[in-house]
């Protein structure tokens, strides 16, 4: 389960931007976050992220498809990977080029998540293509103890005591990760852990219009019965699908009074289309505890369909296994107190040096003051002055919120 992600000098951002899955201590939805027991902090099933266009909604979740990419894509072109990859897209590591200096300077990503009963901390700046800075730590979950994995800096790379011996080559291409390296050559079990929570994490576009047309399809009937359920909630009628492997065909099937007829995937509805490509991996995430990351998760969808999804991560009944949602879209009418938790909604705008910034609905309100967040940390004025001049955010920020 992811915890926190950050990164500094990638596309629209400029500065440290901090993306934070850690629940806040708000009693909101409190039975759909995520604990590994009562003791720890507990994780947020779902993110969502709000802006205008050319805000940095998009340049966001790159950030962190581009960290995931990068780790995993070296492992899986060797066919080295332990489980199937879902990826849709690979993203270059391209730092803000508003200003000369940030040109010169590296692309830095620091991701914490938590798999099996540890919590991992990895690191890695990159610039040039070149890896300058990486390293792995790890503790058990609510321990306070930290152990090193690996440090690298440039050409000089620093084994812990986990995978400190004989044998281990520390010569690496310096435009490969050293996990990567790792997880290629062998068989370690805290580089497995590591790399088999990159592998499962699911990076999607719906910005891309042919992604709408590619369909998980999936042979184990258990699974298959259960989207066809999950569309006929939607009060979408189909009542079966199939695969013709001969014309690579998908066909929709519907029974009208009391006959079986059959479509072409292609003649369906953009909306209807849009469901059978995502509900396949959102279904498949719950099913295994995976982190999904989506852009434009709302194209094409009805805001009802858009809601049914997000309350599917929100329900414990439905999310045993801790998958987790992240997701851009510009639909208002599903950002209620009904759908979400303040600390679950984040907006990304720009500021007026083309830098992006992004701060959750839970750091800009509070109950008790619709001017002052709930730490404090920013006056009245200071609130006015930062969310006056922009009329999307000041939409935003109104409604059911107050």
């Amino acid at each position: 389960m992811l915890c926190f992600f950050s990164f500094k000098n990638f596309k629209s951002y400029r500065t440290e931007t901090e993306f934070d899955f850690q629940a806040a201590a708000i009693p909101e939805f409190e039975e759909s976050l995520l604990k590994a027991d009562k003791s720890d902090v507990a994780l947020l099933p779902v993110s969502a992220i709000y802006g205008p266009n050319g805000g940095g909604k998009t340049n966001l979740l790159q950030a962190l498809a581009c960290l995931i990419s990068m780790v995993v894509r070296p492992v899986a072109e060797l066919e080295k990977n332990r489980q199937r990859l879902i990826l849709q897209y690979g993203v270059s590591c391209v730092p803000f080029l508003f200003d000369n200096d940030s040109k010169t300077e590296p692309t830095e990503f620091q991701i914490y998540f938590r798999q099996s009963e540890r919590e991992y901390r990895y690191y890695i700046a990159v610039l040039d293509g070149s890896i300058i800075s990486e390293s792995l730590y790890w503790r058990n979950i609510g321990g306070k103890r930290t152990g090193t994995v690996f440090e690298r800096e440039k050409e000089k790379i620093k084994l812990g005591t986990s995978i400190s011996k004989s044998g281990i080559n520390k010569m690496v291409n310096p435009r490969m990760p050293y996990l990567s390296f790792l997880a290629i050559n062998y068989n370690l079990d805290v580089i497995t852990e590591v790399m088999t929570w990159f592998e499962s994490c699911i990076v999607q576009s719906y910005a891309i219009p042919e992604v709408d047309n590619r369909v998980l399809l999936v042979d184990e009937e258990k699974t298959k019965r259960r989207i066809i359920t999950v569309l006929n909630d939607l009060d979408i009628d189909i009542c079966d699908y199939r695969y013709n492997a001969e014309e690579r065909q998908l066909y929709t099937g519907r029974m009208v009074d009391g006959e079986y007829y059959e479509l072409p995937f292609a003649v369906e509805s953009d909306g209807t289309k849009k469901l059978l490509a995502a509900l396949p991996i959102l279904l498949l995430a719950l099913q295994e505890g995976r982190l999904v990351v989506v852009d434009e998760l709302d194209a094409k969808l009805h805001p009802k369909l858009l809601k049914y999804i997000i309350k599917l991560f929100k329900n414990p009944d439905y999310n045993k296994m801790g998958a987790q949602l992240i997701f851009t879209s510009h639909d208002l009418t599903t950002m209620k107190n009904t759908v979400f938790r303040r600390d679950e909604i984040w907006f990304a705008a720009l500021d007026d040096k083309h830098e992006s910034e992004i701060y959750s609905l839970y750091d800009v309100r509070d109950e008790d003051d619709r001017h002052v967040n709930s730490t404090a940390a920013y006056d009245k004025q200071y609130m006015e002055g930062r969310y006056g001049a922009d009329p999307y955010l000041q939409n935003m920020l109104g409604g059911e919120w107050y």
